[in-house]
């Protein structure tokens, strides 16, 4: 009888098991670095087969990572000739990870939207819900359906326009014209700046029924779909524009506005560049490399060549980059403009930052300055990691950095001569800067939690 009974004492009812949380809700951002991973190592193995180059040997391993990166990361950059190492397969295959890439940061990142919001409490929600207007609290059907509609009614367009030109004006064949009208309809819309001649825009400087088209598709791709859903909606009613819309419509204004006068002043003069050119041509080249930071890649003058005053101002524009949930990188326009609004609340000396009349949360602007310090920190880290080793100047060095933290595309001239183990580094900040911004939002969100205590205030000194 022993046994038993100590078979019955040690006998436990179990554990009921938890509840299984599904990943997508638990760990949201996993998702998306995940998804983009096995993007790129099925772009690498795609692009690596004989069947994607033109030639034997032509391309490695290293060549096929770099591009599929570039290409999924919607970057730009590259270490071969788009137009001439890779076989037309090659060139689909760059074409699908733009689409998809363009695609499904859009949609991951609209998605992540409504993940967060269902995590937030009932309060929140609504809040979110009055202030958004453009995407519901679990409606995933309307963003993948209005996702795949704008992509396809501005690729579509886009590329008409730039089908009829190749065809009429530059006289290549019907089909060769169709193709090269999708190819950069589509690089230009997801802001990747891939393109099918080697010397990019350059041999279309003077032609605005090239360059207008593209800038005009990188300027829509680069708002974001909360955006642009929201302007087809409210299209008469700007009363009902949430204050994101508001503020990601303003601050894009105001940096195309500035960065095309900025650039154009600086290199009116520069015969490597704008000088070359006549007054109208210099007007328009100048707007394409005023539109391009924001941050699409193409360039329709010789960067290489450009002034490093402009360079540098050139870093900014690609830092700050386009509108969230969109094809554009860079910290995003929404939080440059919390962080500015802060700073000019704290100089006023008033206790709150106000934006279109909305008192900005303090979560908001910690998280906004979290992001931008973090971006900070890997492009310094990068940088100095690069100019101790190269022997490239260090503008040129902090040039390219920036423009694959933050997927543009615009480079130097310096990143096929860089060595492979520069080369990774480039394909590290590509990735991170595509979803590292994304990831790192949503995780500041998602961590916010009440306390049921304060800490005793303690102030130090400050400057």
């Amino acid at each position: 009888m022993v046994e038993p009974l100590r078979a019955l004492a040690g006998h436990r009812r179990p554990r009921p098991a938890p509840p299984r949380v599904r990943l997508a809700t638990r760990r949201p951002g996993l998702v998306v670095v995940a998804a983009f991973a096995a993007g790129v190592g099925l772009g690498t193995l795609l692009l690596a087969l004989p069947v994607a180059h033109r030639g034997p040997g032509s391309v490695g391993l290293l060549e096929a990572l770099f591009t599929a990166t570039s290409a999924l990361c919607v970057t730009g950059l590259a270490v071969v000739d788009t137009a001439t190492a890779w076989s037309p397969f090659g060139q689909v295959v760059i074409l699908a990870l733009i689409q998809v890439g363009g695609f499904g940061i859009m949609t991951l990142a609209s998605l992540l939207g409504l993940v967060i919001s269902r995590r937030l409490g009932l309060s929140s929600r609504m809040v979110a819900a009055a202030e958004t207007k453009s995407l519901g609290l679990g409606d995933v059907r309307t963003v993948l359906i209005g996702v795949a509609r704008i992509s396809v009614a501005v690729e579509a367009s886009i590329a008409a326009v730039l089908t009829l030109r190749f065809a009429t004006t530059y006289h290549h064949p019907w089909g060769e014209s169709l193709w090269l009208g999708v190819f950069h309809a589509v690089s230009a819309f997801n802001n990747a700046g891939f393109a099918l001649f080697s010397d990019n825009l350059v041999g279309f400087a003077t032609d605005p029924w090239v360059c207008l088209p593209l800038c005009l598709a990188v300027i829509v791709g680069g708002l974001g779909f909360p955006v642009l859903l929201e302007l087809l909606r409210h299209r008469h009613r700007t009363r009902r524009w949430s204050v994101h819309t508001r503020l990601t419509l303003a601050m894009t204004a105001l940096l195309l506005v500035g960065g095309t006068l900025f650039v154009t002043a600086a290199e009116w003069r520069n015969p490597g560049t704008l000088g070359a050119l006549d007054a109208p041509g210099r007007l328009l080249a100048g707007f394409v490399q005023g539109v391009m930071p924001r941050t699409a890649g193409f360039n329709s003058v010789d960067t290489g060549a450009m002034n490093t005053g402009t360079l540098l101002g050139t870093d900014v524009l690609m830092f700050i980059g386009g509108g969230s949930a969109g094809t554009a990188g860079g910290i995003k326009v929404g939080t440059f403009a919390v962080l500015l609004v802060a700073i000019v609340a704290e100089l006023r000396g008033d206790p709150d930052a106000v934006l279109f009349d909305r008192r900005l949360p303090a979560g908001a602007v910690r998280q906004a300055l979290a992001v931008a310090l973090l971006s900070v920190a890997v492009v310094v880290l990068a940088t100095v990691t690069l100019s101790m080793t190269t022997d490239h100047d260090l503008d040129a060095v902090l040039f390219e950095v920036v423009s694959a933290f933050a997927t543009v595309g615009l480079s130097t001239g310096i990143t096929p001569d860089l060595a492979p183990g520069h080369q990774l580094v480039l394909v590290v900040l590509m990735f991170a800067g595509r979803v590292g911004p994304v990831t790192l939002a949503s995780a500041l969100v998602l961590r916010e939690r009440r306390r049921l205590f304060r800490h005793p205030e303690g102030r130090p000194l400050i400057g």
